[in-house]
């Protein structure tokens, strides 16, 4: 019996083994699952409960979106000037279990309006961009450098855990519950994950001085960063044309191709097994490829594939063979994208900055979306569903060239920003150094190691240099 157990300990992730980062991992896994099931609960509420028209229906996907637009970099620029992140996000959690919460008992009330779906939908969606420009200050604060990829891809593979069966939770408890009562189980998940963050300790980095431009100095970072500003480029232009192809996808493939409900949710599924295995297996490929070629594969496994919508004709078993093999090999591309250059950006970006730049990160990617589905619309609209699906697959796959281009792409270890400050740009080439090369990358070390306080090697406020010129980097061997 011990030696089965021993087995079985010995195939669970190291930093699941550790307790501070297994409650911090297990609170983001329920909360995302939570959020899956408010996915199709809270549409089906404004349908089903109060009878909403496509209009309306439109106005709540709005502003569901719209906080992660406008909140994100004043959010980041608040959560830098704060010294307690991790209780920012209890709080945020706190709020968003109240919000949820507040739908199922309006409706046995007989209060519940379409109007209070608007203002929970933006209320959640505010405090859920709070959440998340503290939350990557959190993370980066629990795990020495060299663990950045593994934390990650724990991180981002409950991600895909959630997609592959929080859509079918959501289904049962509405089917069973009713929609109003289904999410029930989405405040009890925020309610959850408050209580883990509670229990989960980390050593923050201290809050950033108040200074003239600090609103704006994640935005100008980005831009002056040679591979953040190629990051950005790349993400910028993948988000344009992929709304393009998501905005006139399930169209395509219903009308076009012929495709069944039943078959095309068989389809979108190969997306959740693809990212699961793009998360389990982006460690390896790290320690084999160096975390830049690393970022470069994740982001052409992710474009290349889409090139096989246009492509799909023929028999329905066929074209939904294509479709499904495209939605798989282009999950497990984006989830190397995500995990490897998420540990980057961790790895990169000053403490004292690390709110700021997410917030201008999101507000810059986010910004991308409403024009790509207003383009997917209008080119659909004029030139026909398949033309124009070429169209985003070839674009998101030449978004590719400004990674490939960039200093990055080169990156075989994680960057050092040891000496950085949000203030001076001016870098002493001395001060390029890259930790955690190949062999070392996303290593998972023994149980017990992560309990001890962060290294100092993430940018830290106090430290009184500049942060480091990526052109200066060595690149590894």
């Amino acid at each position: 019996m011990s030696h089965i157990r021993g087995v079985v300990a010995g195939r669970i992730p190291g930093l699941l083994r550790e307790t501070r980062f297994r409650r911090y991992w297990c609170g983001q896994t329920v909360s995302l699952m939570g959020d899956q099931i408010s996915l199709i609960a809270l549409p089906l509420v404004a349908v089903v409960v109060l009878g909403a028209d496509v209009a309306e229906m439109s106005l709540l996907k709005t502003v569901e979106l719209l906080p992660a637009l406008l909140l994100s970099l004043p959010a980041g620029s608040w959560a830098d000037g704060r010294a307690r992140r991790r209780r920012i996000m209890i709080v945020a959690d706190l709020a968003r279990a109240a919000l949820i919460a507040s739908l199922p008992v309006a409706y046995v009330l007989g209060l519940l309006t379409l109007w209070q779906l608007y203002g929970v939908a933006f209320g959640v969606g505010a405090l859920t961009v709070l959440f998340d420009v503290c939350n990557v200050t959190v993370l980066a604060a629990m795990l020495p450098v060299e663990r950045y990829v593994a934390g990650n891809s724990l991180v981002v593979g409950a991600r895909s855990m959630s997609w592959l069966g929080g859509p079918g939770l959501g289904g049962v408890l509405v089917q069973i519950l009713t929609a109003p009562f289904a999410l029930v189980a989405d405040a009890f998940t925020y309610l959850l994950s408050a209580l883990l963050l509670g229990q989960v300790h980390a050593v923050e980095p201290p809050p950033s001085a108040p200074e003239k431009g600090h609103f704006t100095a994640g935005m100008r970072w980005v831009v002056r960063q040679p591979s953040m500003r190629a990051l950005f480029a790349a993400s910028g232009t993948l988000q344009f044309f992929n709304f393009i192809l998501q905005t006139l996808f399930v169209l395509y493939a219903t009308q076009e191709l012929g495709l069944s409900a039943g078959l095309l949710g068989l389809v979108l599924s190969g997306g959740a097994v693809g990212g699961l295995l793009g998360a389990a297996c982006c460690g390896a490929v790290v320690r084999r490829a160096g975390i830049g070629p690393t970022i470069v594969m994740g982001f052409l496994g992710f474009t290349v594939p889409l090139l096989l919508v246009p492509l799909a004709r023929g028999p329905e078993p066929l074209s939904a063979g294509l479709l499904f093999v495209s939605e798989f090999l282009s999950c497990v591309g984006v989830m190397l994208a995500d995990i490897a250059a998420g540990s980057f950006q961790m790895a990169l970006i000053p403490d004292a900055l690390r709110s700021r730049v997410t917030g201008a990160f999101r507000t810059l990617n986010y910004g991308f979306r409403p024009f790509g589905a207003l383009a997917g619309g209008v080119l659909g609209s004029t030139l026909g569903l398949r033309p124009t699906l070429w169209i985003a697959t070839a674009g998101a796959v030449f978004g590719v060239g400004w990674v490939i281009r960039s200093p990055l792409a080169r990156m075989r270890g994680l960057p050092s920003t040891e000496y950085g400050t949000p203030t001076d740009y001016r870098v002493p080439t001395d001060y390029a150094t890259v930790v955690g090369e190949v062999g070392e990358v996303g290593e998972v070390g023994e149980a017990g190691e992560g309990d001890r306080a962060a290294p100092d090697v993430v940018g830290n406020a106090q430290s009184g240099g500049a942060p480091q010129r990526e052109d200066a980097w060595r690149p590894g061997p």
